[in-house]
């Protein structure tokens, strides 16, 4: 390479002896170390380097902190957040991940001080948006990695508390317009539990405590007597959306079935986009360990990668591993439940929060025998739980993969999933030997005779029985079909007796499934550039469905005038495709997402339930238009037809207020964009600072939808991008410097920096860049090298920072 490389050495305590972290051009640091301590306290050293204001912020809402930092309007999200907090003893939560997980907590968090110590020492370090809210990053504890659980996937409490409410007011069959359960089952109201009795304000402490952090100007500004203004996360219908959005696309395939004959496996894990982004690339190489791939940048190691043998990635797989329980109270005793013959005592914690500007705080956590309340009501005598794997040990999100990352082969990979608790994953991998596999994994409450779909009991009569043997969740090795990919649809096998536990009963639409499987069922010479496109396809299933259906009724009639004559012609032809140039695209996205959608929920649903199914739910949708005769909400092709021709002409006539008078002119790409929006940039805009949004990342132009294996998901209000692939892997096992991957919008978080958004335009278009894996290409790429050095070389006169 020609460009200079920027050398900085580093004298820091805690190291055993120097370390290197090598920085590609795309802003992937290559760390090398001596020993695994060593390495995984310059990884937490990194980590704060690259992610600082992230991951203390992460931090302080994990442990409910931010008050101290920002004020009253904090509080109430900080007393919800510590609800959720491990609580358990330290020494069983360690003992359930890798052997040595304690001592890289340890040696990670101590990285990170050292890097705060470098901070203080050179404060022109710090990332700016300390400066922007006049704040300092705090030290970090071994247990901070693990403690903090609230920003794990589980599910399915908020859907238990939904359905009730749905059922409450219009029936079983009103609520599968929301969500669809499979298996199929016939729900019970269990004796005891009056459905009409659970609010929807039970949501509010398990959204709260799992919601981003949010800096508008009011809130920052809130006094103490409005802290409890600031407890309402979005409207239901966002919270629904927010939920739904977040998945995962996967696959591997065997080496028959390969350009090389080697296995190929790519991984693109989505969720809600920020900036910087939730995920973080990164290299870890000390004697007898050599991974690179993808994690949180808050945790040690990585989950999604490689280790020079063994490939693995994951997506999330609809477990269900959360229950809502609904208690009687005493009369006349509303702090005791009733708990098999007798009564209990709801725990109340008493919980100092420091909050800035004001004195010290003293707050309440309460708690039943199954986890934190959500809602009391005195008046009906009623309080309600979450029970969650959470409360385990063993339950720290993706932290699994300490012992998981190290496996040198598919069948070791697997043994090490034995104690995987959260979140609940499908993981595909495959090694140099050619073998590959999937994997479920996850603590699975066993239930004896109930489902968990709706709220039970806290009486004693609906327990859990352990959790399922690890051993008996799905799993293959060497599939038949050469094959396996997963996209968090349901995957159960079709001959798992009917009669086993329960594992789940809630996914997501299979139509990015369907897409991968497809094309990989037809593509018999996999490579690494057809899973690049693959993960990049926006392909519409329901597109391709409600566009045949147009077609079945447009048949049979002819004189088709105006907006309808129009839309039908745009969309006569298309290839179902919602690239972010094609007008057809964008006209059915506002057809069937502002205008059929909402009509059908409207026809079937009142304006009370409505809000509750929001999105809705994409197959029983599809069902009703395909044959709506076959619904159990009754009604007639007839009305279907009408039904699809009002609203495209609705469509059409929406479009030409959105994008012009002329189709031709027409692009999703044009209304379908990703802004990263810096989380300071109202805050900068309204103190009249010039250049407020400088640190926003975007627009961009983008393809997909939520249905497309491209997951871009968006807010209805603009469709504006909201939600997709975080990071995305593709790698070639065996020949790993072939492996290529893609951040977004960029490695770093601090805005200074030449990789805080370097990766952005690459990634909404579809490229990808070298995930470098051996010495000699890392070094004729590496542009940044940061040596850091033990503090005993500093008192050995070595060179100091």
């Amino acid at each position: 390479m020609t460009e200079t490389i920027a050398n900085e050495t580093l004298t820091v305590d805690g190291l055993q002896s120097p370390t290197e972290i090598r920085i590609d051009r795309w802003g992937i640091p290559h760390i090398r170390a001596g020993s695994e301590a060593d390495l995984f306290f310059t990884q937490g050293f990194n980590a704060a380097r690259d992610r600082l204001w992230q991951i203390d912020l992460w931090r302080k809402r994990g442990l409910g902190l931010l008050s101290a930092d920002f004020g009253p309007g904090y509080l109430a999200q900080d007393h919800a957040a510590r609800h959720f907090l491990y609580q358990g003893r330290m020494a069983p939560e360690w003992a359930s991940y890798a052997p040595d997980t304690e001592e890289i907590c340890s040696a990670f968090a101590a990285g990170i001080n050292a890097y705060l110590a470098l901070c203080e020492a050179e404060p022109e370090r710090l990332p700016p948006e300390f400066s922007v809210f006049g704040t300092a990053p705090s030290r970090w504890k071994p247990e901070d990695v693990v403690r903090i659980r609230s920003h794990a996937l589980t599910r399915n409490g908020v859907s238990e508390i939904l359905r009730a409410n749905v059922m409450a007011l219009a029936g079983a069959d009103t609520d599968l317009l929301r969500t669809k359960i499979e298996p199929p089952v016939d729900l019970e109201v269990a004796d005891g539990v009056v459905l009409a009795d659970i609010p929807i304000a039970a949501l509010r402490l398990f959204k709260l405590a799992t919601a981003p952090v949010t800096f508008e100007p009011e809130r920052l500004e809130a006094t103490l007597d409005k802290a409890w203004d600031w407890v309402d996360v979005t409207d239901l219908g966002d919270v629904v959306r927010a939920v739904s959005e977040e998945g995962s696309n996967n696959w591997v395939v065997g080496g028959a079935r390969t350009q090389t004959g080697r296995p190929i496996l790519a991984s693109d894990p989505h969720r809600a986009h920020a900036v910087p982004s939730l995920r973080y690339l990164v290299h870890l190489e000390a004697p007898g360990f050599n991974a690179i791939g993808t994690g949180e940048p808050t945790a040690p190691g990585v989950s999604l990668g490689h280790n020079g043998t063994t490939a693995f990635g994951l997506t999330i797989f609809g477990m269900d591993q959360e229950d809502v329980y609904v208690y009687e109270t005493k009369p006349g005793e509303p702090d005791l439940y009733r708990h098999l013959d007798g009564w209990e005592a709801i725990r109340r914690v008493e919980e100092p929060f420091e909050v800035r500007g004001y004195a010290q705080q003293t707050l309440t956590l309460s708690y039943t025998r199954h986890g934190p309340v959500l809602h009391e009501d005195a008046e009906k005598r009623t309080v309600i739980a979450l029970r969650s794997v959470w409360a385990f040990p063993g339950s720290a999100a993706y932290l699994g993969s300490l012992s998981a990352m190290r496996a040198g082969s598919v069948a070791e990979f697997g043994e090490a999933l034995g104690a995987w608790g959260s979140p609940s994953v499908n993981h595909v991998c495959a090694d140099t030997a050619g073998n590959t596999g999937w994997f479920t994994a996850g603590f699975t409450p066993m239930r004896d005779g109930w489902q968990g779909l709706l709220p039970v009991p806290g009486d004693g009569s609906h327990e859990w029985q352990g959790f399922l043997p690890a051993d008996q969740l799905p799993r293959s090795i060497n599939p038949e079909a050469g094959f396996v990919a997963t996209a968090n649809e349901m995957n159960l096998p079709t001959d798992r007796p009917a009669d086993a536990p329960t594992i789940g009963h809630e996914w997501t639409e299979p139509s990015r499934a369907e897409r991968i499987k497809a094309v990989l069922a037809a593509d018999e010479r996999h490579s690494v550039a057809a899973a690049c496109a693959l993960q990049t396809d926006v392909h519409s299933r329901p597109a391709q469905v409600i566009c045949f259906v147009l077609a079945e009724t447009l048949a049979g009639r002819s004189g088709l005038a105006g907006h309808q004559a129009r839309a039908a012609a745009l969309l006569d032809g298309w290839d179902h495709c919602l690239a972010a140039g094609s007008g057809a695209a964008a006209l059915f996205e506002v057809w069937w997402m502002k205008h059929l959608r909402p009509a059908l929920l409207a026809r079937f649903a009142d304006e009370k339930v409505r809000p509750l199914l929001l999105p809705g739910d994409v197959d029983t949708l599809l069902d009703l238009l395909s044959a709506p005769e076959a619904s159990a909400l009754h009604w007639t092709p007839i009305e279907r037809d009408a039904l699809l021709l009002a609203t495209l002409e609705a469509g059409f006539a929406d479009c030409l207020k959105r994008l012009g008078a002329d189709p031709e002119d027409w692009a999703w790409g044009k209304l379908h964009q990703a802004t990263f929006e810096h989380a300071t940039s109202r805050v900068r805009a309204s103190r009249g600072e010039a250049g407020a949004a400088d640190w926003d990342v975007g627009p961009l132009p983008m393809g997909g939808s939520r249905s497309t294996v491209m997951h871009a998901g968006y807010r209805l209000g603009d469709f504006r991008v909201t939600a997709g692939a975080s990071v995305r892997l593709v790698m070639d096992v065996g020949d790993w410097d072939n492996s290529v991957c893609i951040n977004t919008p960029g490695q770093s978080g601090d805005p200074r920096s030449p990789h805080y958004a370097d990766l952005a335009a690459g990634w909404s278009g579809g490229t990808y860049v070298p995930m470098l894996y051996s010495n000699a290409l890392i070094e004729a790429q590496t542009v940044t090298r940061i040596r850091l050095l033990p503090a005993s070389n500093r008192a050995a006169g070595g060179p100091a920072s």
